[in-house]
This record gives structure tokens, sequence and C-alpha cells, in this order.
């Protein structure tokens, strides 16, 4: 087929194909890795909308059937809301094309990825953004790529491209690297401590192994592209320009300087609306012209301040971090809290605690999962002094709690050495630049507080860049307002020994070796020292967890004494669980996990549990009844279930005749335990009358 193209990529052929489906999309093909499919189309409308930003959707959909299955929802269909991990996925497509469209295009433009196949190994994710810039590439809207995505993962020390899910598993890094024919345009993922300079080379790794993706599109595109739609940004009044900027350069640069962000917001904005007010009847109706200008106009001195007067707005240092302060232990119920305060941005950590059926299941691709580990990012519109309605959890609130989770969960205990489940809830309740770091912190801070064991603390921080030409300024801990004016948002976060998470998206086209290198080792020194902040609150995690945790007692017992603490239809564990007011579950291999609220409840949960199972060991002496009568001997019982033989030559220190002459059915005795063989267990009453007489 002409309009199918084919490459390796670690190891594997990749292949893209357009043509075949989806023809009427503005573009669209398939991406094929292994047996993993995604199919990818993109539409923009011929006409633009009246607003001042790309109005660009990106969604990503995984349909249950491409692994074989069927949903195993109530509905047995695929649910409207996306998941966690579908949303992730749409924030990483967008972020990477979404500064490659031209300025002010505003055409409604949508980008659906859809997984048609999964085989279980190969990740339709990094498949999707490839297929999103083919898409674009080939169609008639102006797009400015190509790009292609890898996932770089590390095991035994070697690099590795594409890992699959099961080599993940093995891999101590996991990040996904889109980049163009020149530069790395995005980064996010994570790894088990990973060294700036590993980290380094990874993500350059990566770009060199993404450039024959690159090259497929190039190729494809002159096979199969068709000529880009006309567009023209709308030029500016420049008669209008130079008047908003005359009436607000000056006063524009003393506003952008005010250190605090609601003063200097209400300047702005007092300001915005007498300049517009000040234009008179000519201008009644181009509010949002003027607005725009004045947007631009605002951006420009930002960036000059810092270029060219060396100076940020709330005249820091490039490398200084605003005030920290961090208080623990300030909420009394839960498991463990934490209040992370930097500059004006404040979050608060809270932690609690549960057991194994407090775990997330999951339906994915690749089957059900349990998660231990939870975080749960809320962002109330009162954190940034704004009305808005409060719903569920939005694609921010998703892709900043995942960011915060995969700089967590690496410095979580072993299952097996702390079997809890855990929840985070973030809760911003100021933000002026960066809550997903502070997210981080406050939230080691709660596990510590909680008595979590943790391998090591983690802290956070993000990075800005401004960059004209040649000249190019790091910064650390940027505002929100050094956001907006940059040219990069660069997160990283960490322990005193490495990497845990990372992410970096750009607002230019491409970043080069050398400025990443800088902007990793700048963020290490920004990092280390709110770690030390953050240790000056607590040194290490708590002894003990919280009085108001659950406790959780774990035993092992013999698996054939599992339906014995069942009971028939589950009636002694339903019991034994209404009686101690806790919750048991058992493994098929024996172990026991008692969860209470309190350790007097777990402890009576255990006594019940080892009583019914019990083993009776050699040399013991037990009071058991009499529950059958042979003319060999007697059969009694010393447990629950348990029986043993006494023959009667081991009735009596004599000779007995007749069984029923010493003991009778109902009868209670003590006996010895003489042995334990193939399941069988020989008691003796003459060795207990023997021991009494002798001792």
């Amino acid at each position: 087929m002409k309009n199918l193209l084919k490459t390796e990529v670690g190891g594997k052929t990749l292949s893209i194909q357009t043509g075949k489906v989806a023809k009427q999309a503005s573009g669209s093909v398939t991406v094929q890795y292994g047996e993993t499919i995604v199919l990818v189309s993109v539409v923009s409308a011929y006409e633009g909308k009246t607003v001042s930003f790309l109005p660009l959707t990106v969604e990503y959909q995984e349909k249950i059937y491409a692994a074989g299955r069927i949903p195993g929802n109530y509905f047995r269909r695929e649910i409207g809301r996306p998941s966690e991990k579908e949303t992730l996925t749409a924030r990483l497509i967008d972020r990477p094309i979404r500064p490659l469209f031209p300025k002010k295009y505003n055409y409604e433009t949508q980008v659906i990825a859809t997984v048609l196949s999964m085989d279980q190994e190969n990740d339709p994710d990094i498949l999707a953004l490839i297929g999103a810039s083919t898409a674009l590439e080939i169609s008639d809207i102006p797009f400015e790529g190509p790009i292609a995505s890898v996932r770089v993962g590390r095991i035994d020390g070697e690099l590795i491209i594409n890992p699959t899910i099961s080599e993940c598993e093995k891999s101590d890094l996991n990040i996904i690297v889109a980049g163009s024919k020149t530069g790395v345009v995005m980064v996010e993922g994570g790894g088990n401590l990973i060294s700036e300079e590993d980290m380094l080379e990874a993500i350059f790794f990566g770009h060199k192994e993404m450039q024959p993706i690159i090259d497929l599109q190039v190729k494809l595109k002159e096979i199969a592209g068709v000529p880009k739609r006309p567009f023209t940004a709308p030029e500016k009044d420049e008669m209008l320009v130079k008047k908003v900027e005359a009436a607000a350069h000056s006063k524009l640069r003393e506003a952008i300087v005010i250190p605090e962000k609601i003063k200097r917001r209400t300047a702005l904005r007092n300001l915005k609306s007498e300049i517009f007010e000040n234009l008179g009847e000519e201008y009644a109706d181009r509010r949002e012209e003027v607005y725009d200008i004045f947007q631009d106009l605002q951006k420009t001195i930002s960036r000059e301040l810092i270029l060219k007067e060396g100076r940020r707005i709330d005249n820091r240092k490039f490398d200084e971090i605003r005030p920290i302060t961090c208080e623990v232990g300030i909420l009394p119920r839960p498991h463990g809290s934490a209040l992370f305060t930097r500059g004006e941005t404040q979050v608060l950590g809270i932690m609690t605690l549960g057991s194994g059926p407090d775990e997330q299941r999951v339906e994915t691709l690749s089957g059900e999962e349990l998660r231990p580990f939870m975080l749960h990012y809320n962002f109330p519109p009162y954190s940034v002094g704004e009305v808005k309605r409060i719903g569920g959890p939005s694609r921010r609130d998703i892709g900043h709690g995942g960011l915060s989770t995969r700089a967590i969960e690496k410095v979580l205990p072993d299952k097996k050495d702390f079997d809890y489940t855990i929840r985070i809830v973030s809760e911003v309740l100021e933000s002026n630049g960066s809550s997903s770091m502070g997210t981080v912190c406050s939230g080691i801070l709660a596990l510590m507080d909680g008595g979590v064991p943790i391998k090591s603390p983690v802290s956070g921080i993000a990075m800005g860049l401004v960059k004209e030409g040649d000249d190019v300024i790091i910064l650390s801990d940027i505002l929100g307002d050094e956001d907006q004016a940059g040219d990069m948002d660069f997160k990283v976060a960490g322990t005193c020994d490495g990497i845990t998470a990372l992410q970096m998206d750009i607002k230019i086209h491409e970043l080069s070796k050398d400025i990443m290198q800088k902007a990793l080792e700048q963020a290490r020194t920004g990092r280390h020292f709110i770690l030390d902040k953050m240790l000056e609150a607590l040194k290490e995690p708590r002894e003990e967890i919280s009085p108001h945790a659950p406790k959780i007692i774990t035993i092992k017992i013999n698996p054939d004494k599992i339906r014995e603490i069942i009971g028939p239809g589950g009636k002694t564990i339903r019991a034994m669980q209404s009686e101690t007011n806790t919750r048991i579950e058992i493994d098929d291999t024996g172990l026991v996990k008692i969860a209470a609220v309190s350790e007097k409840e777990a402890d009576a949960a255990l006594e019940m549990i080892k009583e019914i199972t019990r083993e009776p060991e050699v040399g013991v002496i037990y009071e058991g009844t009499v529950v059958k009568i042979m003319d060999f001997g007697a059969f009694v019982q010393i447990m629950p279930n348990v029986d043993g033989l006494v023959h009667i030559s081991q009735l009596a220190p004599h000779r007995v005749a007749k069984v029923t002459d010493i003991v009778k059915e109902g009868e209670k005795i003590k006996v010895k335990v003489l042995e334990v063989k193939d399941g069988k267990i020989r008691l003796s009453r003459k060795a207990v009358i023997e021991e009494k007489k002798n001792g």
C-alpha cells in the first residue's frame, strides 16, 4: 500500500498508514507497534471563533474491546467520563502540539485518538502522540511539526527504547520524550532516584532514537499530504497599539513589580479598565482587542525586566527560592497532616491509612489493577481569588495529581514492610506558582507525620525560562505570572540522591541540551534548599502511626485451615468480624490480615483465629472431649475440628479390658500428644497420669 510506511524503532517495526479509514477527517492515520494500533483523527473548523486563544481539544479513548474483553461495569460499555489514564494521555498529546499551531489561530480544532487494539505489551500512549503529529502534518491544518515521541527505560544500567509493559516493571527509569528534528519539546515521567546526568543522557538518547519516526512523517506528508489552508494572523491596529502603549507603559511597569499577587492583579485589572475607558467612544466595541494588546504589552515588559534589567517581579535573584514555612500535625483526626507554604503558594496535605479493601480497583486495557497508593489534588477557586462552580476533578487536577503521585510513590515502603493502603489529599489553599510541587512537599511531610516509614523525603521545584535569541535566563521557583510570560515550565522532584519525577513543557519550538543541563543543575540546588526547610519541621517519620489509624495484624496459617476460618457460607468469618468490629482478609496462601479501629479489637480477632487454627504440638497436654468410643480406643477432640486417638493401651497405667471402663462419650479428659504424622494424632491419657504421679 502506497500510504503505508514503516520504520524500525527500539528493535520493533512501527508503521503509519493513512487514506484507508476515517477519510472525512481533515487528517487521519493509524499507528501500529507490535499488535497495538491507535487511530488518530484531526478536524479543524473553517470559521474562526472570536477568542484570543487556540480552541484546541484533545481526546484519548481506550476501548476495552482493544484488549479482547467486555467492560466489567454494570452497563458493559465504556462509561462517558474518561479514566485517569485517558485524561493523562490526552494531556500528554495536547502539551507538545499546542505551541506548534500559528499564533492567533482561533479555529476550533479537535484531535481524537482511539485505541483499536492492545497487545498487553506495547503501551498506546506514545503511538497516540505520534499519530496526532502525523495527522496534523498531512492535513490542511496549519501546524509547525512534525514531532515524535518515544518511551525510554533503563534495565541493568542499559537504556532501552519503548520498553514493554513487563519490562517497565524492571526498569528504574520510565520517561516519555517528545521532540522535533533538532530539539526536545516535552518530557514526562520519573525514575528511581536518577541522577541529573543520567536523566539528561536518557532524554537525549530518546531524542536521537525518535528521528526515524520524524523522517517517516516527512515522507508520508510528501506522499499523502494536502496543501495547508491559508492562514494569516489578524493584523494589529498599529495606531491602537501605540495608543495603548503610550497610555499604559509606565504605569504597567509599576504594577508588574508589585510583589504581592492580589495587589498586583488588582492594580493590573484597574489599569486595564482605565486604559479602555480613556480610549473613548471610538473603541467602545473593541474591548477584547484592547485587552489583548494590554496582555501582550504586559508580557513584553515582564520579559524585558528579566532579560535587560536582571530583575524579577518580586525582586528575587534568578536562583532564589521564596520564603518557606512548614507545619506538621495540624489536624487531630486524620492520620497525618502538613501545611507547606512557599511564598504565596500554600498546600495542605492530608494522609489517611486503610486496609486492603480500601485499595483502588481500576479497569485498564491490561486488566484490573489494585492501587494501594492514591493521591488526589484539589484546586478550589478561592485559592486564586476566583468564583467558579465546584465540580469533579478537572484535567489539570488529574494531571497535577499524576505528577505528584510519580514523585512520591518511589519512596513509599514496600507492601510487605508496611501493609497499609495510603491516600494523600492535596488541598491547595493559595496558589501563585507550582502548587503541584507544593503538593509533593506537603504530601511527604504528611506521610512522615503519620509515621509512614518512607525510604527518603522528596521535595519539588518548578523552573522557568526566558529566552530571546542567545539571551537565556533560567528562573528557580517561578511565580504564576513568570510562568505565563516565560518559555518553559519545568518541574523536578526528587530526594537528596536523585530525581523521582519530572515534567517539562515549553512554549518555544524546542530546547537544547545545554539549557536543559543548566536547568536541571539549578533545580537540584533549589530542591535541596527546599528539602532542608522541610526537615526543619520534621527530620524523620514518627515512630508510631496515629492512634486513629486502623491497626493491621498479619498472621500466616496452614492453608488447610482456611475453610475452617471462613465456615459454611462464610458464617464463621462474618461472625468474627461482627463480634470484634474488624475486617478480615484471607488469601489462598494462608495469609490472614486483620484490620481494626483499635488494637484491642484486632487482638480479639487474632485470638479467635489462633483458636480455630491452632495445631497440636507433640509433648503438650490438652483438655479434650471424648467424641467417639471404639473397641480399640477413644477419639478425643482437643481443638475445634481436631481429633486424636487414645489407644486402649494409653488410657491408663494398668491393663484396660474395655474402653468404657475408663471413659465415656462427652467426658472431658486431659491427654498428651505423643505423635502427629500424616494428619493422624496419637494421644495418651496414661502419660498425663504418670507425669502427674512423678511430678
